[in-house]
């Protein structure tokens, strides 16, 4: 995540006028606090016996447990959006161009929360909000933005697999079954290639 922000930095000062795109793993498992979050209600203790990082990120919204996944990083200009200026709207550009990809994958994602914002949920998969990406009804996408000098960075995480107890003890709060999904759901013989491949597809889709 550092080296997404070394990439924003990169963008803007050589004004950089198309798109920057990264797909990344995790190794050892990590927690990513937001911008504004604190580590208050984040069990660390648990942390450090399971030897999982807790770091904080440029974006904002809640923390996550970063491990079976792919995390993408999506940088451009705001004048590249059709309507960049407004948070909820570049979310949306970017978001069509990640349900276009998973399309290639015969998995129809739906855009937005269909449950109401709880505050007291640390764990941004609990949340629901205009930037998510669900299946059935289920989140499996959550992203958060970080906006400097005209440029845009979102971060985003695909879940493939997730362990309930670990991220409950992370958390301290319960994981409802019926909020959260991920790949291995979905369909098990898709690949994290095959997520990377898709999602490329459809940012050139939209954004090339």
């Amino acid at each position: 995540m550092e080296y997404d922000s070394i990439l924003l930095d990169y963008a803007v000062k050589t004004k950089e006028k198309g798109v920057i795109i990264r797909f990344y793993g995790w190794n050892p498992p990590c927690v990513s606090l937001g911008r504004n979050q604190s580590a208050e209600n984040i069990n660390s203790a648990y942390c450090i016996e399971n030897k999982i990082d807790i770091v904080k990120r440029v974006t904002g919204g809640r923390g996550l447990l970063h491990d079976d996944e792919v995390t993408y990083s999506f940088i451009c200009p705001v004048t590249m959006l059709e309507h960049g200026e407004s948070i909820i709207q570049s979310y949306k550009e970017i978001s069509y161009a990640i349900i276009k990809g998973f399309s290639h994958l015969d998995i129809q994602l739906e855009l937005g929360g269909k449950k109401p914002i709880e505050a007291s949920h640390d764990y941004c998969m609990l949340l629901s909000t205009g930037a998510d990406l669900s299946y059935n009804g289920k989140k499996l996408i959550g992203s958060a933005q970080y906006r400097t000098q005209g440029y845009i960075l979102q971060h985003g995480s695909v879940l493939f697999s997730y362990k309930k107890e670990v991220i409950e003890n992370i958390f301290n709060e319960k994981t409802p079954a019926n909020s959260i999904t991920c790949m291995q759901e979905i369909n098990k013989d898709i690949t994290r290639q095959d997520v990377i491949n898709a999602m490329t597809r459809g940012f050139n889709d939209c954004f090339d």
